[in-house]
């Protein structure tokens, strides 16, 4: 619509003002006298209005006076007959290509009711199509689809709109060394702009720019849809325990739904195994269902989110994300160290123990120098007591430390605890006690350093502070929280903690460091409040604080039911999430969780030695197997990026699943094997975030000297490349006094000033 009025008035489209030289005939002698006599009016009309003073005010005076200047400088202008030279595209001498976006979504149904596709092969694909009939008059059409990359389109028969990606930059890239060597006036780049590559579309746009080539886009679809649901983010790990109940948030967008209520289901290869309603809010504002789902099958598991499509939904395809989770079935083992016999280990020990996936094993002072284990994989395992060498203490994957002072560790053990976390990326839990916190005297040690509760350096060991009775209370992060769920649902859990009999403290209350996060707090009888359950994460891992000193009275207490699994299921959730994430010396993943069968998949991989100090010198082998059982092996190679880090490559074949062991070696000595998995399937990017994305196909346009179009405005495209300036040109003239503007202007002008002496009473 802008255009059209814009040529109306001015009579050339905006780009030939853009791309013009201004330029006025001063040359001739006509031009000079007329000039000259309009110049020797202008003065005799200011006169003449000043001599007229009783007839009107100064204000008056002065407004008629700059009227009548505006029409004689208009006329004065016309008189030097001003035109634009342009640079204009020689007809057929010069090529432009034209590239159609051939991915799956086109095939939303949002231009006018039809899809996205049908109308851009309507207008660029058709024998008859109008766009391509115009630059068919003024150019050689080059017409290329494009996905994942571009090619050469001989009719419109061979657009599918299946495409499962959208590389626009390697789009631009093709194109561009397609046409290398021929005189392009500029490329027209047809899609929805919704770029689904990793690549940055800056490189792209650098070699564009290069060679001064502009790209001319045309932006497919609707900003806004109507009625869509989307499944936007959900956030699980990459690995968990087998048994593993997982408490994920999914955030969900939508429009034209507000108010509706929905059911989250969870997936797992395709037996549903949770589920949660959510009400969706206002258009546009985004809600998050906390569902909770059980990883009861191990090995790698294709969990789905999914929201049942609506029965008037534009793109039913984005209400479902699929996650790949390789759930481990082995026993971690963690390390308990207790400085006397108390309740709390021996219950605690028991509620680990019945969980196949958690090996816990109980160091127990039981005199001076003397131990007693518990659980022991090994006679040799812990027979020094606790762990004088790093390759000892990070054998394991988390650490409690129980009522045990810090004075019963040597220094480098003190910084031993701190690097189990710091460095090998562990987990540290210290629960409540005599011997504990500020009591045990650990302010001042690097442990203190790593725990979320601040322990003041001055504080000495002491004598514990008086029995607190606390009633303990999830905080509002608690509430959604892995560790604090002891019941089958968030809200049973919520109503299970306010049954819970009381427990004690024997620790000052301390307050936690910035960055800590509180999960439970405990009021006294008294109503003061103090932390029990505070976390952070430190370095690579994890530190908690528990200042309780008998949770097994959520067991024992009168009022606990003999079957309640309340306790165990409170540790088990513990100990679960204090392993949870913890690196091995060999950690695979793969760089991109999902590619395109026959596709390059790169897998990477962590190697450190037993202190966890990386390794740059390794050998190291990936074993793919493929879904159909066969095997490869893959050399990975130092990245030389960063210490400890390799990568390889390989391209995949069949669509499935495929498992990637690395191995690591140094010499004889084998260092250890991770395993990761990743997927070769038809990606679903298209149809996330589905509507049209104009900013890159602005950015496009604005940084290669193009311009960005609507569908309707697309047609006066053919023009606009023809000024463009690239290619074979030739030079034109074309004049400005006679656009209808300047008409209009001069009669406004005119009429203004007779209107205003009528009003003013000077006519």
């Amino acid at each position: 619509m802008f255009d059209t009025i814009f040529e109306a008035l001015f009579t050339y489209r905006p780009v030939v003002f853009q791309q013009g030289e201004l330029r006025f005939d001063l040359g001739s002698t006509g031009s000079l006298v007329a000039v000259g006599l309009v110049a020797a009016v202008m003065p005799v009309a200011a006169v003449n209005y000043r001599c007229v003073r009783e007839k009107g005010r100064v204000r008056d005076r002065i407004v008629l006076t700059a009227l009548r200047m505006a029409v004689l400088a208009l006329v004065l202008v016309c008189l030097v007959r001003p035109t634009l030279v342009v640079r204009a595209a020689v007809p057929q001498q010069n090529v432009v290509a034209v590239l159609l976006d051939d991915s799956r979504s086109m095939q939303i149904p949002d231009v006018g009711g039809q899809p996205r596709g049908a109308w851009v092969r309507q207008q660029f694909a058709a024998p008859d199509s109008p766009v391509i009939r115009a630059l068919s008059e003024r150019f050689l059409v080059r017409v290329f689809r494009f996905s994942s990359s571009a090619e050469r389109l001989d009719g419109s028969g061979d657009l599918t709109f299946d495409g499962s990606q959208t590389r626009l930059g390697a789009a631009l890239d093709g194109a561009r060394e397609e046409l290398a060597g021929l005189p392009v006036s500029g490329v027209v780049l047809v899609s929805d702009g919704a770029d689904t590559s990793e690549a940055s579309l800056t490189d792209a746009l650098l070699g564009m720019k290069a060679e001064r080539l502009p790209v001319f886009t045309v932006g497919v679809g609707s900003a806004r849809l109507p009625r869509d649901i989307q499944v936007d983010r959900v956030s699980t790990p990459r690995a968990v325990l087998k048994d593993a109940s997982l408490l994920v948030d999914v955030v969900i967008t939508q429009t034209g739904y507000s108010g509706r209520t929905v059911t989250v289901d969870v997936e797992d290869e395709g037996r549903i195994v949770g589920s949660q309603q959510v009400t969706f809010p206002s258009d546009g504002s985004p809600a998050t269902a906390r569902v909770r789902a059980v990883a009861s099958e191990a090995g790698p598991r294709l969990f789905r989110f999914r929201v049942a499509p609506q029965a008037d939904e534009l793109v039913p395809q984005n209400n479902a994300r699929e996650l790949l989770v390789h759930v481990r079935d082995v026993r971690e083992p963690i390390l308990y160290f207790e400085g006397e016999p108390r309740f709390e280990m021996k219950f605690l020990r028991r509620a680990v123990d019945e969980d196949e996936n958690l090996r816990l094993v109980v160091l127990q002072r039981t005199a001076d120098n003397k131990y007693m284990r518990l659980n022991p994989e090994s006679p040799e395992e812990l027979e020094g007591g606790f762990p004088k060498t790093r390759e000892e203490l990070f054998a394991y994957r988390g650490l409690m430390l129980g009522s045990i002072e810090a004075a019963a560790f040597s220094g480098d053990q003190l910084q031993m605890i701190a690097d189990f976390v710091d460095r090998r990326g562990g987990g540290l839990l210290m629960l409540g006690g005599a011997r504990a916190f500020g009591e045990g005297g650990y302010g001042g040690t690097p442990v203190a350093d790593a725990l979320p509760l601040a322990i003041d350096p001055k504080t000495r060991a002491s004598e514990p502070v008086d029995l607190a009775r606390l009633q303990v209370f999830p905080t509002r992060a608690g509430q959604a929280h892995a560790s604090t769920q002891v019941a089958d649902s968030e809200s049973a859990s919520l109503a299970r903690w306010r049954d819970l009999p009381q427990v004690t403290g024997v620790n000052a209350p301390l307050p936690a460091k910035p960055g800590a996060t509180v999960l439970l707090t405990g009021t006294d009888e008294r109503g003061r409040s103090q932390n029990v359950l505070v976390w952070q994460p430190y370095g690579r891992g994890k530190t908690v604080a528990l200042s309780l000193q008998d949770t097994w009275q959520w067991q024992m207490h009168a009022s606990i039911p003999l079957e309640d699994q309340t306790h165990e299921n409170f540790w088990r959730q513990m100990t679960r999430w204090l392993v949870d994430g913890v690196p091995g010396v060999v950690e695979a993943r793969p760089v991109t969780e999902r590619v395109e069968p026959g596709e390059a998949a790169t897998v990477e991989a962590a190697v450190v030695d037993g202190t966890f100090v990386e390794l740059n010198d390794a050998s190291v082998v990936a074993r793919v197997t493929r879904p159909n059982g066969g095997t490869i092996d893959l050399p990975l190679q130092w990245t030389g990026e960063r210490d400890g880090q390799y990568r390889g490559t390989f391209v995949t074949g069949e669509a499935g699943t495929y498992e990637v062991t690395v191995d690591a070696s140094r010499g004889a000595t084998i260092v250890g094997s991770g395993v990761t998995y990743l997927r070769a399937g038809p990606s679903d990017a298209e149809y996330f975030d589905p509507t049209m994305h104009e900013a890159p196909l602005r950015r496009t346009a604005e940084e290669t000297g193009g311009r960005f179009y609507t569908p309707e405005a697309a047609l006066g495209m053919a023009e606009d490349v023809r000024y463009a300036g690239r290619g074979v040109t030739s030079v034109e003239e074309r004049e400005l006094w006679n656009m209808p503007i300047v008409l209009i202007a001069l009669m406004g002008l005119v009429c203004a000033e007779w209107g205003y002496r009528r009003v003013v009473g000077m006519s």
